[in-house]
């Protein structure tokens, strides 16, 4: 990333890629892996750490600075989805190669009504709010301290690091 477009980003508060300390699990374990692994897009320091707090095996590491971006052991990581639902920044997915062939499994925060069901068809998001894809939604699991749903959405494995949202219609 330039610095025009890093400062771009800055100035726009939309993340059109990867940012600053986004780091994704090694590819060939990434597509054996079942239940996936997390993705964490933090696009500035800020002081911020549900996603280490309510992680269950310690996959997101501790901060050594609260305004730290996460960094994760890729090995701890199940792919549950609790920082996905926890992060006020709506900056936590989980995606799943496993499913094979040229579909993938997006586990993306929705805080918005109405809520997807199991079996629909949605539109999926780029990071600009742009459709790209459609998705089928493959479950919506509900918060247990908070009002942010988790919502699994099957995709084109080939827009695994495009969709970051969903539009329900």
């Amino acid at each position: 990333m330039s610095c025009c477009d890093k400062e771009k980003l800055f100035n726009s508060g939309v993340l059109t890629e990867h940012g600053v300390g986004a780091v994704l699990p090694p590819q060939a374990e990434w597509e054996a892996k079942k239940g996936g692994y997390v993705v964490i897009e933090c696009p500035k320091r800020i002081p911020c750490n549900p996603c280490h707090t309510s992680c269950p095996t310690g996959a997101v590491l501790p901060f050594e600075d609260i305004n730290d971006t996460p960094k994760i052991d890729y090995s701890k990581c199940t792919g549950c989805g609790i920082c996905v639902s926890r992060c006020p920044g709506l900056a936590c997915f989980v995606i799943d190669l496993s499913v094979g062939g040229d579909k993938a499994v997006i586990k993306l925060p929705y805080e918005l009504l109405p809520l997807p069901v199991k079996g629909q068809t949605v539109k999926c998001l780029n990071r600009v709010g742009e459709e790209v894809a459609d998705g089928e939604v493959a479950a919506v699991t509900e918060p247990s301290k908070d009002r942010t749903y988790v919502v699994s959405v099957v995709i084109p494995k080939d827009k695994i690091d495009e969709i970051r949202a969903i539009r329900v219609k």
